[in-house]
């Protein structure tokens, strides 16, 4: 592995902070929202299935907000240690952003600390509750700004460059870039599906296990309806997000799409296999579907490859990162709305094993799929850093002791995710919900008696 040049180890660095990373933080951004929706529900309804939904979905957060500290310290670290002429040049200039993220991070995590420690302290629970809103607030506008930041290394725009020199820098300008309004809406529509459809998967593991207790099965409702919702806007960001595309990049679409001329009614090729002359074979084409998603028109023209100089095209495989983010979305949707079906249909039984496995499948397909979305995300900007100014070798560190530093953090990273499951495991394993409500809301116990 040491045979490598430090800029490849670099990026596989980077790759596997980013990977590890994106699990917390997609449920950074999430989790609270379903916290926030589920108090909110059993306020109302004066239920305490979903204010204990609330809670026990509160304490694992918490171990997950504390690993995703330390992955993303280690992001931070990586872009001065690993990218430094990147950061000489841009550093200045996505400066605000990264200050930014910081501080709605600590934001989050102070209310979070309070909502924590704040439970059935109030007369009125709805001052509880109103706790959550900062939450929600705080970690979504993390997304918000450490995407700007991405968005820039794809749209960039705020700074002129005199030579080696940025001058007239326009943080505000950098931070609102071309990309941030579309990435943004995607990066935050995913996360909350995200964490809906995890949160379904562990409901439906239960049912599968034949607890079918009440409490799970308002838990699977919740987040099954979550899902649903979440992957209509989910939907809506990726449309606009490849009409984006079309315009601004329109080599990282025609890589991504196998589009190799340009020309108009273009097709959309789905999966398939490229032969020795880069001809596509065993795909599915939809006829025009391809001007139709990039510019809301059949008849469309679509850039293709051919106007895209060589040294500066995408690598192909990036393609089978697509299909299989827009395969796993389409999933995710027709098993939520058939979810919906069946509990809608009196006859029909919304908690059928083939359903729940169904369901049960949607968290690791979900968070397959931001996988997926960031690989094709990062790599179809290649071979740019930052897009049309600095390519990845020449952002990279020549350090020689990259590969120890990639050793150290696969070695980090396996600590963590063994210490977060033990975390976990001592939360939830010992303290079954059903125990839980009993002690927690006697009259609940009490009403089943009565039964």
């Amino acid at each position: 592995m040491f045979d490598l040049d430090s800029a490849t180890l670099s990026r596989m660095l980077t790759a596997l902070t980013l990977g590890y990373h994106a699990i917390f933080a997609t449920l950074g951004v999430g989790i609270p929202v379903m916290i926030s929706i589920a108090e909110f529900i059993g306020i109302k309804k004066k239920d305490p299935h979903y204010t204990l939904l609330a809670r026990r979905w509160t304490r694992g957060f918490t171990i997950t907000v504390a690993v995703g500290v330390v992955t993303g310290t280690a992001i931070g670290l990586q872009l001065s240690l690993l990218w430094p002429s990147f950061m000489q040049l841009a550093g200045k200039v996505i400066a605000l952003p990264l200050f930014m993220e910081t501080f709605a991070f600590f934001f989050e995590a102070i209310f979070l600390g309070i909502y924590l420690y704040t439970w059935d302290r109030f007369k009125n629970p709805m001052y509880h509750w109103l706790l959550s809103i900062p939450v929600v607030i705080g970690s979504t506008l993390s997304a918000f700004f450490i995407t700007s930041v991405n968005g820039f290394l794809n749209t960039p725009q705020g700074f002129e460059l005199e030579g080696d020199t940025v001058t007239s820098i326009q943080p505000l300008a950098a931070m609102f870039n071309p990309a941030t309004p579309t990435k943004v809406f995607h990066v935050v529509s995913t996360s909350y599906l995200t964490a809906a459809a995890v949160l379904a998967t562990i409901a439906a593991i239960y049912l599968l296990k034949k607890k079918n207790t009440l409490y799970h099965m308002k838990a699977l409702k919740l987040t099954v309806v979550s899902v649903f919702i979440f992957a209509i806007a989910t939907a809506i960001a990726g449309d606009l997000s490849a009409k984006f595309l079309a315009e601004e990049q329109p080599e990282k679409l025609a890589a991504g799409e196998w589009h190799f001329e340009t020309e108009e009614g273009a097709d959309l090729v789905v999966f398939g296999t490229l032969n020795e002359n880069q001809e596509v074979e065993n795909a599915i084409r939809i006829p025009n579907a391809l001007s139709f998603l990039a510019h809301g028109d059949f008849n469309a023209e679509v850039t293709g490859l051919d106007q895209i100089p060589d040294d500066e095209e995408p690598p192909l495989w990036i393609h089978y990162m697509f299909d299989l983010m827009v395969s796993i979305g389409f999933f995710t949707l027709g098993i939520s709305l058939m979810y919906m079906v069946f509990w809608k249909v009196k006859k029909w039984n919304e908690y059928h094993p083939l359903l729940l496995w169904g369901i049960a499948s949607l968290g690791p397909l979900s968070m397959a799929a931001v996988e997926f979305g960031w690989v094709f995300a990062e790599l179809g900007r290649q071979p740019w850093i930052l897009r049309g100014f600095m390519t990845v070798s020449e952002g990279a560190t020549t350090s020689p002791y990259v590969g120890w530093m990639l050793i150290l953090f696969i070695g980090l990273y396996t600590v963590l995710s063994i210490g977060c499951i033990i975390a976990l495991r001592k939360i939830f394993k010992g303290n079954p919900a059903e125990h839980e409500l009993e002690h927690r809301y006697p009259e609940v116990a009490a009403a089943k008696e009565g039964n």
